[in-house]
């Protein structure tokens, strides 16, 4: 059975910049738990379209891109997994979607969407996850997204966000070194 996860995350940064952000593959691997050792294992970058003008953005993953990541299941365990990934849709400063190929999920899709918005008086942006996704095993998956599945995508996307809260600011000055 397919499930839907969402998450959101509002971040006090402009859109363009917190959309070239998540749109760098390369920012992937550091938003994964440190135990599961994540590393770009091979990447296949499709251009996207030009950025629209007076973005930031320099990469991303365009229609077409794939990778595979490889990442450790479990703590201290040698054993790692390969994540192959598909980039399906892409639109600057508004969304895009990573599609799993082959590995551990029987099913998996996970769109990144983007819009502005003001908190406190402080312009931002809300970043939301859609994520739908199916464990492997028919019955049983279903008996472990029960037992196990659902904390362990809130436990993924409580450390994504605290990352995303640490790298931001510093992916933000860079980008912003870069332009001067």
């Amino acid at each position: 059975m397919r499930h839907i996860f969402e998450a959101d995350q509002w971040l006090p940064f402009p859109l363009p910049v917190v959309f070239a952000f998540f749109a760098n593959p390369q920012n992937l691997p550091p938003l994964m738990p440190a135990w599961q050792r994540a590393k770009i294992e091979e990447l296949r970058l499709i251009a996207p379209p030009a950025p629209p003008p007076g973005s930031p953005a320099r990469l991303g993953t365009g229609v077409g891109t794939t990778m595979i990541l490889s990442f450790r299941a479990l703590p201290g365990l040698p054993l790692r997994l390969n994540w192959h990934a598909l980039i399906p849709e892409f639109e600057w400063n508004d969304h895009f979607c990573d599609a799993q190929t082959s590995g551990p999920f029987h099913y998996w899709r996970h769109c990144h969407s983007v819009r502005e918005e003001t908190r406190n008086g402080i312009p931002g942006t809300l970043v939301h996850d859609h994520v739908e996704y199916e464990l492997p095993g028919w019955v049983l998956g279903d008996v472990m997204h029960w037992a196990v599945g659902r904390a362990q995508m809130r436990y993924i996307f409580r450390f994504r966000h605290r990352q995303t809260e640490k790298l931001m600011p510093i992916f933000a000055e860079n980008m912003a070194a870069r332009q001067r």
